[in-house]
């Protein structure tokens, strides 16, 4: 593992949030876990390697993601906000939202005075499912130098760290 080395992009990738980290990294890290800490603890400099092979293992997709805390609410259709994508937009919500609260609903059908529910919610980057982790997966992704190397030394350390 070469994560807090200098020159490595790894940890700053891990960190900066843009490609995933911030849905690896537990909150209770955000702020403790810096490249500072990963370049001189040693339990911290492990924490980045494993949340760096998370973040490269992890697939995303973006997705609509309901605030647990919003209620239900209701909106009229009117001859100004008359197509889903305005409603969404108007009301702090997205068209996926909108359609699975209101099945069956179509563009067409929206007219004035109809009442359609909603709910809170906004599109957002999530995880939906991981790579297979095998030795020359994790090599290709983690590492991506010397690739036939590295999938050797995994796998000799995988059957001894007990995946």
């Amino acid at each position: 593992m070469q994560i807090g080395n200098p020159g490595d992009p790894g940890l700053t990738s891990l960190l900066s949030g843009k490609e995933g980290g911030d849905h690896i990294v537990p909150p209770a890290w955000k702020g403790r876990l810096t490249v500072g800490s990963a370049r001189s603890n040693p339990v911290d400099n492990i924490r980045a390697g494993v949340g760096y092979l998370l973040m490269r293992m992890a697939n995303f997709r973006m997705d609509t993601v309901v605030d647990p805390n919003a209620r239900i609410e209701k909106v009229m259709v009117t001859a100004s906000n008359n197509n889903l994508w305005n409603i969404a937009r108007n009301t702090g919500t997205t068209v996926k939202n909108l359609q699975s609260l209101n099945p069956g609903i179509t563009p067409v059908q929206l007219k004035p005075g109809m009442e359609l529910k909603y709910q809170k919610a906004s599109e957002q980057r999530v995880i939906f499912g991981w790579k297979n982790i095998a030795a020359s997966t994790v090599a290709d992704l983690y590492n991506h130098a010397n690739i036939y190397d590295y999938t050797r030394k995994l796998n000799y350390v995988f059957p001894r760290v007990g995946r």
